[in-house]
């Protein structure tokens, strides 16, 4: 058991940034146990009007300036200190491939795809 995170891509274009469903898409990056990235992720769920309750198996896609904002966090150190049960904990040793995942996650809206975020735990 634990935090399971993904991003995932589609060549489908959701209706809305949050709560879709697609049966479309391909694994792009996979964290487990990043907890501090992960409330990132859902600040910016609740940014964009995400309305579950629990921050848990939603999707929620991520666009170019959503990622601009990814990086200068991860660069500046800016992840929220985020706690949950069996998330584990961050360390910091994450960003060289936080940041391989912006570089992918860029690549792939560049080709046209559409990139999101979910999780499982």
């Amino acid at each position: 058991m634990g935090l399971d995170m993904y991003a995932w891509t589609t060549t489908e274009t959701p209706a809305s940034d949050v709560d879709f469903k697609t049966d479309q898409d391909a694994e792009l990056h996979y964290w487990r146990k990043h907890p501090n990235l992960h409330g990132w992720m859902e600040d910016l769920y609740r940014d964009k009007g995400g309305a579950e309750q629990s921050f848990n198996c939603v999707s929620m896609v991520l666009t170019s300036s959503d990622l601009d904002r990814l990086e200068a966090d991860i660069k500046a150190g800016n992840l929220p200190d985020t706690q949950g049960f069996f998330f584990g904990e961050s360390d910091g040793s994450e960003i060289t491939d936080d940041l391989a995942f912006v570089g992918k996650a860029r690549a792939a809206i560049e080709s046209g795809l559409t990139v999101f975020y979910s999780s499982w735990w």
